[in-house]
């Protein structure tokens, strides 16, 4: 089960970096950011219909990450939950005896608080 939220969380690392790459190479209605970093460039590699393209991109990336960080979120919760199960009966449990009393003055009388 680590193995598996292991390789989730390194899917949602690659998808986070990919959302933000996507919005920051959307071109804005005023020519904001998007324009500056790239937005140009974006509709020269994907064409004219470049705003379609991103936003759907945007939406399924942005769905994806919740999605994911749920999943996640639950994995840990459910792993947490069986470690700590699995703890208190891994190893049986052993009472000891207790320990004598020492001989001699320093022995307690049931008369002394």
């Amino acid at each position: 089960m680590s193995i598996l939220l292991g390789i989730l969380t390194v899917v949602l690392i690659f998808i986070s970096i990919f959302l933000v790459l996507v919005v920051l190479a959307q071109k804005t209605k005023d020519g904001g950011i998007g324009a500056a970093l790239g937005g140009g460039a974006t509709e020269a590699a994907f064409g004219a219909d470049t705003g379609n393209v991103l936003s759907k991109s945007t939406i399924y990336a942005a769905v994806l990450f919740f999605v994911l960080a749920f999943v996640l979120y639950l994995g840990r919760i459910y792993e947490r939950s069986n470690n700590r199960a699995a703890d208190g009966s891994a190893l049986p449990t052993i009472v000891a005896p207790a320990a004598p009393e020492p001989p001699g003055p320093f022995r307690r009388t049931p008369e002394q608080p």
